[in-house]
């Protein structure tokens, strides 16, 4: 089995930072795909940046020259860095990843439980 936690949400002025973590532990042999999505109250959960295995990385359009995807394939770590942001930022972040954990075995996709991230003043 396969655990992904998160850390870093909170409370945050509009403007401001923060910086998600999502940590992989379990048994691993590779992992793919890594991702954070939100969900905001009512609305559909959404993509918000990915990171391929090799280091391919897709933000969303209405974060994109805010947010920063980035990932260590040895810590088998994640990280949001999140910047100028709005209220429309606010949500619960999840963090996603598709993961092989034997050489015979496909990979198998493992959601986290999710951090809460408010905007507000």
């Amino acid at each position: 089995q396969v655990q992904l936690v998160e850390s870093g949400g909170g409370l945050v002025q509009p403007g401001g930072s923060l910086r998600l973590s999502c940590a992989a532990s379990g048994n691993i042999f590779r992992i793919n795909f890594m991702g954070w999505y939100r969900q905001a109250p009512g609305k559909e959960r959404e993509l918000v940046a990915s990171v391929t295995g090799g280091g391919t990385t897709t933000v969303v359009d209405t974060a994109k020259g805010r947010f920063i995807i980035s990932r260590d394939n040895v810590q088998n770590t994640v990280d949001l860095q999140m910047n100028s942001l709005k209220p429309e930022d606010t949500a619960v972040y999840y963090c996603n990843a598709d993961v092989v954990s034997t050489r015979l075995t496909g990979a198998v996709n493992y959601w986290g439980k999710g951090t809460l991230v408010t905007v507000s003043s």
